[in-house]
């Protein structure tokens, strides 16, 4: 069977019950020690090494734990993310941390395409609110991307939306 990993998106975020449920997600991760892989994206705003950059103190790193760096929504675009998980024989993908209606959902979607098996931790995601410009709000989008993502589907692989308390990295 296919091994289980999580994969938490790090951005500061202003959120405690965000970093709390992403925290705990990382702590039930190691318990079961499955593989962890972290990745910092960055853009104009967090350029790689500057403070806005930074891993939160709440979700620090094991040494365990690979980081990846990315410039796209997506973390597979243009990494090596699809090499290390085959290397580590991962076949079930955990998706967790901000920005729920960019990074989470294209990674998501680039996960799923690519034939894993895709896991949603539904209270470890979040995003900024944009709904001065138009959009949803951060809690109407969060609600959707749970929604729709557990009625995903396609042949061959799985999607879901769980709770962290839910997470089962052995199945």
């Amino acid at each position: 069977m296919p091994r289980s990993t999580v994969d938490i998106r790090d951005i500061p975020c202003e959120l405690p019950e965000f970093r709390r449920h992403s925290r705990r997600c990382a702590e039930r991760r190691r318990r079961r020690r499955s593989p962890a892989r972290r990745r910092c994206g960055s853009d104009r705003a967090r350029i790689p090494g500057s403070e806005p950059w930074q891993i939160v103190p709440e979700l620090t790193r094991a040494d365990d734990e690979l980081r990846l760096n990315k410039r796209y929504g997506d973390s597979f675009e243009d990494t090596d993310l699809e090499a290390i998980l085959a290397r580590l024989e991962i076949g079930r993908l955990f998706v967790a941390g901000a920005q729920t209606d960019a990074c989470i959902r294209s990674t998501l979607h680039g996960a799923f395409v690519r034939g894993y098996n895709t896991v949603l931790v539904s209270d470890a995601h979040t995003t900024e609110d944009l709904s001065p410009w138009g959009a949803p709000s951060p809690e109407a989008v969060i609600r959707h991307i749970n929604l729709y993502w557990q009625h995903t589907t396609a042949p061959g692989r799985t999607a879901a939306a769980i709770t962290t308390d839910n997470i089962d990295f052995a199945n």
